[in-house]
């Protein structure tokens, strides 16, 4: 065997992700309104891309019956290979979508969204789609204190501007007036203006403080209150009669002054975020019909392309230079693939969605307690597409049906044994719903062996450690924590 260089060739195969492809598999993972803005995105860079209002030309959106068995086929839809060999794209690897066995009546994306703007380029600017955003913990404190001049208010500002998120003062008031230069007597009564604002109990420096900040808001601290909320740690441990006994009080006056605590807000500066909320809008109906259960988009959130062919042709017999029609060329390709692209999209959601329905349907006839144990796998199996094909087709995506505002990952969960013999099981969402009832019921506190118990009369068969998994997830606490609590609340 020669050691010197030499030519081979050689046949080797390997996937090729194009440009196309990646933005195809990419707008698989897009909510409607994150996929809205990319369509804005792309109206901008390519001028054949034209969107239109669907409630002009009366189109109707996509709708399936999940439960409906056979019928007719319409004619096979184009898959994803020949949509890629449409644009000279022979060496791409297909999409993993088949459309062959899609019983949906669709021509192209127009028929499958519609745009809720429609007709908006002829109306003035809509200004009920400015948002006021929240104000913030500072923004709210520096307006009450608008107004108070001299150096405590200037001081009061300083301060309210430390707070951290919760409402509470974190930095030692020392270091406050080290950094400011002036003396602990002007901090105090610059942090005294502070905590006089709204909510009450802003500019605590601990939860003691912070109640008891409460508590005078409401006229309720008296020397009582007062030694309760200074041995909140006797109360953590559910030591009662020490606390009788600290605060001169009996059984009910005792259990009145913890339903007082109880009732206060321990982080007031919560409830000011700073942030804007995030919109959720479903992407998915689920709507009930007399054959079963139908799946529709949200044509609201989802505008129609058309590609403008006339300024097509408009442009092209104009006179060009070489790099003006390959760039006209290149614009005429993307904007095919891109309606292309989005009718795909559109058809998967529905198949997605409507095999969830079918295997999910005890969940929307009877709520959580009907919801059954299932895996991406079993739906991709089921449909004919790999689990990273669901997976993508769930992320970011919301269904509203008549049990609500859902995001499609809800519906995939582990699941338990069944206690009857030939039983399927029931989902870990399925279990919860079935502790947290058998809690807010009970009379006489229940142990997780008496749960695990009475969840099995039930049909659930778990196991004590998995009972107390799912209980604690739940935020609910043991058996001995439940019968302190009640013991505090005078029950």
């Amino acid at each position: 065997m020669g050691l010197g260089p030499r030519i081979d060739i050689r046949q080797t195969q390997s996937l090729v992700l194009t440009p196309q492809l990646t933005q195809a598999i990419k707008l698989l993972q897009l909510s409607n309104l994150e996929l809205e803005a990319f369509i804005a995105e792309e109206i901008s860079k390519n001028p054949l891309i034209e969107e239109i209002g669907g409630e002009e030309e009366g189109e109707a959106p996509v709708v399936t019956d999940a439960d409906s068995g056979g019928g007719d086929e319409p004619p096979p839809d184009p898959g994803a290979d020949e949509l890629i060999a449409a644009l000279n794209a022979s060496d791409d690897q297909p999409l993993d979508i088949d459309w062959r066995d899609q019983a949906l009546e669709i021509d192209s994306y127009a028929d499958v969204a519609g745009s809720a703007s429609a007709g908006a380029s002829d109306e003035g600017f809509d200004f009920d789609r400015l948002e006021a955003g929240e104000a913030s913990l500072a923004e709210h404190l520096l307006a009450q204190l608008h107004g108070l001049g001299g150096p405590d208010g200037e001081l009061a500002r300083a301060i309210a501007e430390m707070l951290d998120e919760t409402g509470y003062l974190s930095t030692p008031l020392v270091d406050i007036a080290d950094d400011l230069k002036i003396s602990r007597a002007e901090a105090e009564r610059a942090l005294a203006i502070v905590q006089t604002l709204d909510p009450p109990g802003i500019g605590a420096r601990d939860l003691a403080e912070c109640l008891a900040l409460q508590a005078k808001a409401a006229d309720r601290y008296d020397p009582a209150m007062a030694r309760l909320i200074d041995n909140l740690e006797l109360l953590s441990r559910g030591q009662m009669a020490a606390l009788k006994r600290i605060c001169g009080v009996d059984d009910e006056d005792l259990a009145d002054m913890v339903r007082e605590l109880r009732a206060y807000d321990p982080k007031p500066g919560c409830r000011f975020s700073g942030e804007a909320a995030d919109d959720v809008s479903p992407d998915v109906f689920i709507r009930r019909t007399g054959q079963g259960y139908a799946v529709e988009l949200n044509a609201a959130t989802l505008p129609r392309l058309l590609v403008n062919r006339r300024y097509y042709q408009e442009l092209k017999t104009g006179p060009q230079d070489k790099a003006s029609k390959a760039w006209l060329s290149e614009c005429l390709t993307s904007a095919n693939w891109l309606v292309k692209a989005l009718d795909q999209r559109a058809r998967t959601i529905v198949k997605v969605v409507s095999e969830i329905v079918k295997r999910q349907q005890g969940f929307l006839e009877r709520g959580v307690s009907g919801l059954k144990p299932l895996t991406l796998r079993e739906v991709g199996d089921a449909i004919e597409m790999h689990e990273s094909t669901v997976s993508r087709v769930t992320s970011n995506k919301y269904v509203l049906c008549d049990r609500g505002l859902f995001e499609l990952k809800y519906f995939f969960s582990s699941g338990v044994g069944s206690s009857d013999e030939g039983g399927e099981g029931a989902a870990a969402g399925a279990v919860k719903a079935a502790i947290g009832e058998l809690i807010a019921k009970e009379r006489d506190i229940l142990s997780d062996d008496t749960l695990v118990e009475l969840l099995q009369e039930r049909g659930f068969d778990l196991a004590r450690r998995t009972v107390a998994k799912y209980r604690e997830a739940m935020g609910i606490g043991s058996s001995i924590q439940r019968r302190r609590e009640r013991k505090i609340l005078g029950g």
